[in-house]
């Protein structure tokens, strides 16, 4: 595996999350969880090239790592939490994140699907940055748990993709 963007070969120990699922990278010092798929290793003699990552993560990780993780907006606000993470089965490729917002107790929560290219990953916060306000989360086209859109509805991605400013994940 080439170092990434943000690997410092010099640097021990230095980790990045980011790419693997599409969001943009933001460097991190030390391992945020104590969830063993998020921690970074130490490496084993004879096994040099995994100096500076980890095993399965930072840039591979498991996606229920990442479901419950805060969603906020750029001015910090909390927009809600990453329920699902949904696969494009048949390309391999992440399509969207389900945000889950409002509600008390998960009675009343609505659902938005966010494409997944319009999140970016902040890894020390073990959050996602959306950049919209929420009154624009507010007005979004969401759903219940009980009623999900044809998310395979060409017409219906192309809609959402637009709405939140996102490149198609199939571009």
């Amino acid at each position: 595996m080439q170092p990434g963007k943000y690997d410092d070969p010099e640097q021990r120990l230095t980790t990045t999350l980011g790419t693997t699922l599409g969001a943009d990278a933001i460097p991190i010092e030390a391992p945020a969880s104590d969830d063993a798929r998020r921690a970074v290793r130490e490496p084993v003699p004879g096994e040099e090239h995994f100096v500076g990552r980890s095993g399965p993560g930072p840039q591979i990780m498991a996606a229920d790592t990442l479901e419950g993780d805060d969603i906020v907006n750029t001015a910090g606000d909390k927009l809600g939490e990453l329920e699902h993470i949904m696969i494009d089965v048949p390309s391999g490729r992440v399509a969207y994140a389900v945000l889950r917002f409002g509600g008390f107790l998960g009675l009343g929560d609505k659902l938005f699907a966010i494409p997944w290219l319009a999140l970016r990953i902040d890894p020390p916060n073990h959050r996602f940055i959306l950049e919209v306000d929420k009154e624009t989360l507010e007005n979004a086209p969401g759903f219940d748990k009980d009623h999900w859109p044809s998310m395979a509805d060409e017409l219906w991605a192309k809609e959402l993709h637009t709405y939140y400013k996102a490149n198609p994940y199939w571009d």
